[in-house]
């Protein structure tokens, strides 16, 4: 591998674009180490995840542009962003990260708001007199 591949992962609004080059395991987002940017410990094992399944912690550096939604949706967008560009490197990786679900983009999004009603599906409080 000469130079570095890039690869998209998307999560309800939430849309990253993931470089992945030879190096030595940093992981940066929007310009900041990922531990710094999500704060909690959950998040940063979702955003690791897909390296450790295809044990290869230390060996790429991954700089990632996320986008729109929340902290937890730009996780699994970045998730699905390095199992994708793992795949660009090396696409024997491919059963692995299929069998573990790291391919898979989670289509579900936010239901819209019916009229009538205070959210999509909650409604108002009901009174008898």
């Amino acid at each position: 591998m000469e130079k570095q591949k890039n690869a998209i992962g998307r999560r309800k609004e939430a849309v990253t674009r993931v470089f992945i080059s030879k190096g030595d395991g940093k992981i940066t987002v929007n310009s900041k180490d990922y531990k710094s940017y999500f704060p909690l410990a959950y998040l940063q094992n979702q955003v690791e995840s897909p390296i450790k399944a295809v044990e290869l912690e230390g060996k790429f550096d991954i700089v990632v542009n996320a986008q729109g939604g929340g902290l937890k949706g730009q996780a699994e967008a970045i998730k699905l962003g390095i199992a994708r560009a793992l795949l660009e490197v090396n696409a024997e990786l491919r059963p692995i990260l299929k069998a573990n679900g790291y391919l898979k983009r989670d289509p579900r999004g936010v239901e819209r708001k019916k009229f009538g009603l205070k959210k999509a599906r909650k409604s108002f409080q009901f009174s008898k007199r």
